[in-house]
């Protein structure tokens, strides 16, 4: 999806020397790109107030996913302890 997103402002960029409105297409791609294309949300924010960690993108190896299975149970296991559940 990146790609064609960068190719698509790319194109609108060249297309834009013989019409400046094609700059202000491609800076509204991009703009709707990091807003809510790279699985970022905008507007929303975090109001927990748990002390675990936010999720993140999935981890690319084996290690990391222990890794991370590891830290999110360690997390659990201290939410209930404190709870008393």
């Amino acid at each position: 999806m990146g790609t064609i997103i960068i190719t698509g402002t790319f194109v609108l960029v060249v297309l834009g020397f013989g019409n400046p409105v094609y700059w202000l297409a491609a800076v509204a791609l991009l703009y709707v790109y990091v807003q809510y294309g790279r699985g970022g949300t905008s507007s929303t924010s975090s109001t927990s107030s748990s002390s675990a960690p936010a999720p993140g993108p999935a981890p690319t190896t084996y290690k990391a996913y222990r890794a991370r299975r590891d830290l999110q149970a360690k997390w659990e296991r201290r939410y209930e302890r404190e709870r008393g559940k």
